[in-house]
């Protein structure tokens, strides 16, 4: 999921968040509640966004949800920009640097 920090707020791409479906898997309705229960804010016009207090949270949920192995690394990682983004400390294990 791409993301990006900005006065110390975790945004993750609208785009990139897991939606909702009402038929569909119990793992990603589940992940999608999950995330959505810690998020700042969670609308689907707008990135979603996680405060610091919250990246913990935000860790542990990712790796609980990597680790099933229900859904692909792609739906489970961070993906910060090689060049502007630092990651911070307590997202490092669910984290990755890409190229733009």
């Amino acid at each position: 999921m791409r993301v990006k920090i900005d006065n110390e707020v975790l945004f993750i791409n609208r785009e990139d968040v897991p939606k909702y479906n009402k038929q569909g898997s119990i793992v990603r309705n589940s992940y999608f509640w999950a995330l959505r229960s810690i998020a700042g804010r969670s609308n689907s016009r707008y990135d979603w966004e996680f405060e610091p207090e919250v990246w913990i949270a935000l860790q542990r949920m990712l790796l609980s949800f990597a680790e099933s192995g229900y859904l692909p690394t792609r739906e489970t990682q961070l993906e910060f920009d090689a060049e502007t983004d630092a990651i911070p400390q307590e997202l490092r294990l669910v984290s990755t640097r890409i190229d733009q």
